[in-house]
């Protein structure tokens, strides 16, 4: 038997990677609904086949629970489901999908992450055990936590999660003093963050890097071309101009600038007709109140926030205990002492993170940090 359940939870193990890697595919499109997969496996006696696959649609209805079935069809009966998150147990306009799985015959229902939301936390998973159904938790529950981490940040502090990108050089810089962007990775490192930024829900840059480098901050890679999020500009006074690469693109891919009350009207209202939203937002100590503002974005079902630059907002994210992964792409030049330093590094990681991921990008060393929630 021993070697039986062993195979068995190393079965469940390989069908849960393939749901979360299905569940990435709909990543930063499902609104305020998490990227949730799903598979229907049977097996008939010749080996578990799968009959069903879904993932939360663009939007975030239907469920991935319901999508799957509905490619089952009637060979969910009997079958074992495979989901990335608990399934939900409220009611809306349709069902919940604990209850759909009890309906559709699933005889085994296989999770990963586990709801926070009140309305779900063991609900679904006792709706699924009181109808009989043998319900296995939290298999690759880790894997499952750090790729819905924007919803569980969410759903447990009320504001989105934050990654803090930097590009350092190898002498711990990320730029120079009136130069604008300069390149300290390669292509490959760039088609990294175009991926990262794909399945983000917002970009967030400091009015200074927006200045200074005219940054696009869209996904220019073939084919996602359509998944660039949301760009959001801290810009206390409005200074951001009407010339600026991200208010010529503001009709086409949305911009917010979030502006003090002390910001110019006249300014504010140029932004505006150029098609720019302005979020009013409070200072405090002479800058934007960052855990406001977050809240204010999780309030409008965002869930991943990206901080692509500058220093100054790094240190004020940092400060306000706001980032909840760091990455670090670093390059093999050297930019010198008269470079901008790097709100942190490799060597300066801040209390309670820990290291998930490391890799190599051409040229470029890759290194990723997160937090519990």
């Amino acid at each position: 038997m021993a070697g039986a359940d062993a195979d068995k939870a190393a079965s469940d193990r390989r069908f849960m990677a393939a749901a979360l890697r299905l569940s990435r595919k709909h990543a930063g499109l499902t609104g305020t609904n998490p990227a949730v997969g799903t598979l229907i496996v049977r097996d008939d006696g010749n080996g578990p086949v799968i009959v069903g696959r879904g993932v939360t649609a663009i939007g975030g209805r239907p469920h991935a629970e319901a999508e799957a079935l509905a490619e089952a069809g009637g060979k969910a009966r009997g079958a074992t489901a495979y989901v990335t998150l608990e399934p939900c147990a409220h009611h809306g306009r349709t069902p919940p999908c604990a209850n759909a799985l009890v309906n559709a015959g699933i005889a085994r229902v296989v999770g990963a992450a586990s709801d926070p939301d009140p309305r779900v936390s063991g609900k679904g998973y006792a709706i699924l055990r009181a109808a009989g159904i043998e319900v296995v938790e939290r298999v690759l529950a880790d894997e499952a936590n750090d790729q819905l981490a924007g919803y569980l940040t969410r759903s447990v502090k009320q504001r989105p999660q934050v990654t803090l990108k930097l590009a350092l050089s190898t002498d711990g810089m990320i730029g120079r003093p009136g130069e604008g962007q300069i390149a300290i990775t390669g292509p490959a490192s760039r088609r990294q963050v175009h991926l990262m930024r794909a399945e983000a829900d917002v970009i967030v840059v400091g009015i200074n890097t927006a200045l200074a480098d005219d940054p696009e901050l869209t996904v220019r890679l073939p084919g996602l071309e359509d998944r660039s999020p949301l760009r959001l500009v801290l810009d206390r006074q409005a200074r951001l101009s009407p010339d600026t690469r991200l208010v010529r693109t503001a009709e086409s891919v949305p911009v917010y600038v979030a502006a003090g009350p002390e910001a110019d009207a006249a300014r504010k209202a140029a932004l505006a007709a150029r098609g720019v939203r302005l979020l009013a937002t409070d200072t405090f100590e002479g800058r934007i109140a960052l855990p406001e503002l977050l809240e204010d974005l999780a309030a409008q079902g965002m869930m991943n926030v990206m901080v692509e630059g500058g220093a100054e907002t790094a240190r004020n994210m940092l400060a306000d205990d706001m980032v909840d992964r760091i990455v670090i792409f670093q390059g093999p030049g050297r930019l010198g002492a008269d470079g901008i330093a790097a709100p942190v590094d490799r060597d300066h990681i801040p209390a309670g993170f820990r290291l998930v991921r490391e890799a190599r990008f051409g040229d470029d060393v890759y290194a990723e940090w997160t937090r519990g929630f």
